[in-house]
């Protein structure tokens, strides 16, 4: 793994910290999906770990919830505590999984509450500020990736072990 130097206005995933930092973001995001825009925001969250791309939190007032259907199962990560996911439907398209939230977040993350992520990925496009953002590779991570984040990004062949 060789670690990319950031340019002027970059930052580098490797300057990020573990555990994860939690900030407010004022950014413009936006979901969408089957021809709606499912979330858009410019009150959100970020989470910064060490070899992620950012993870932004929609509030869910922000969201269309009519979108979103809850399904079993759940995740558990050391940091944020216990997620449990949605599907996003729209007419006839669905995408299993597309979405999580932190019902009861860990006290470190208390901000979580009540707000949504979403895998971009598992969407037709995520916006951060009106640029198309590319999905962090692998089907776990949930990482926005913009052309003001450098990396390598953990998620990939190979980086399991970063």
């Amino acid at each position: 793994m060789k670690r990319v130097e950031p340019r002027a206005g970059q930052e580098s995933v490797w300057d990020y910290p573990r555990p994860p930092r939690l900030e407010p973001t004022a950014r413009r995001l936006r979901v969408e999906f089957a021809g709606e825009v499912i979330a858009e925001t410019t009150r959100a969250v970020r989470i910064l770990e060490t070899s992620h791309p950012p993870t932004y939190y929609i509030p869910l007032e922000d969201v269309r919830r009519e979108f979103l259907e809850p399904v079993g199962g759940s995740s558990f990560c050391e940091f944020k505590g216990e997620a449990s996911y949605f599907d996003l439907v729209v007419g006839e398209r669905r995408s299993a999984g597309a979405a999580w939230t932190y019902p009861a977040p860990s006290r470190r993350y208390p901000e979580l509450r009540g707000k949504v992520s979403f895998y971009a990925g598992r969407v037709d496009a995520c916006f951060v500020d009106g640029e198309r953002v590319e999905p962090q590779a692998g089907d776990f991570y949930g990482g926005w990736a913009t052309s003001d984040v450098v990396g390598p990004f953990k998620g990939g062949p190979g980086t399991w072990g970063w």
